[in-house]
């Protein structure tokens, strides 16, 4: 009863047919040990294992000399007598989950940057899935003077940026330096350099002087990512990107800017000389919708 439940909630509808029907899920019990049960909720073991290819296929692929219970055969004999004529179709190693062939163990706390439109928050959403990760998305959605900052720069670019600094120094210090490092994997869509380096470009030089200050003494506080991720676009790939996700606050932006910031991130990562930042161009690259340019990508980011 108490699959039924869970097939139940996971939005499964039981009908009576005879045939086969999509379905969100179906849990079955094959066997129990070497028990035979007839009730009226549950028949172990299932009386159809014999005639599903589907069932006997992956069970030879266990342990071909499972003995069936009641028929007193080996499961390879039953799929060799079977009368299922349906071709099964291996699982391509692209569908597979990718942690089993990335040793993410010295990768605690992982920072993915870019320019606007770049995808690093995919990318983060992405990874972070795959690897049983906890994911720290930056919140530009929750700033309100994003929009303001677009509408007119030289009012609200002050504003922006230290409401930016203050936010991304509190979410980084309660999600990473709290957090246990030592157990799990940190993958977060941005780093707390972005301050400095959209500062730089968006403040007036008093302004970018003080802006400076604050961030030194707030950011030696936080940890530092042990790999960095720069996801490099060219420019015309950048507008695509962000025409076609639609913000409308972002629609106004020009190409000269991007451009800005892309020189700005990579002055930032030329004086670090640091073995642990990466710049990965993936203008030609769709990770989302291309299995292999994700898995190089992973390629190229964990080893």
């Amino acid at each position: 009863m108490k699959l039924l439940a869970i097939e139940k909630k996971m939005g499964r509808e039981r009908v009576d047919s005879s045939t086969y029907s999509s379905r969100p899920i179906d849990i079955d019990i094959l066997f129990f040990d070497d028990e035979c049960m007839d009730t009226k909720n549950l028949i172990v073991p299932h009386p159809e294992i014999q005639n599903r290819k589907f069932v006997l296929q992956p069970m030879v692929d266990i342990d071909s000399d499972f003995v069936h219970s009641k028929i007193n055969l080996k499961v390879s004999e039953l799929l060799e007598n079977t009368k299922d004529e349906s071709e099964l179709e291996k699982q391509s190693k692209w569908l597979r989950n990718p942690i089993k062939n990335f040793n993410t163990s010295k990768f605690r706390y992982l920072a993915l940057e870019g320019n606007i439109g770049a995808g690093k928050t995919s990318l983060a959403t992405k990874m972070a899935s795959d690897f049983n990760a906890k994911l720290i998305l930056e919140r530009f959605k929750e700033n309100p003077f994003l929009p303001k900052f677009y509408e007119d720069a030289s009012r609200f670019a002050f504003p922006l940026e230290m409401s930016f600094l203050a936010d991304r120094y509190q979410q980084l210090l309660d999600d990473i330096k709290q957090h246990d490092l030592f157990n799990d994997t940190v993958i977060a869509d941005y780093d707390a350099y972005k301050s400095l380096i959209f500062a730089k470009i968006t403040l007036q030089d008093e302004e970018f002087a003080l802006y400076k200050k604050l961030f030194h003494l707030m950011h030696k506080e936080l940890p530092k990512p042990d790999v960095y991720v720069y996801l490099y676009q060219n420019t015309e790939r950048l507008l695509a990107n962000i025409k076609k996700r639609g913000r409308v606050f972002e629609q106004g932006i020009e190409g000269s800017y991007l451009q800005k910031i892309n020189e700005g991130y990579l002055e930032f990562i030329k004086n670090q000389h640091d073995e642990s930042i990466k710049i990965i161009d993936i203008s030609d690259k769709d990770f989302i919708k291309n299995r292999k340019d994700y898995l190089d990508l992973l390629h190229e980011i964990l080893n």
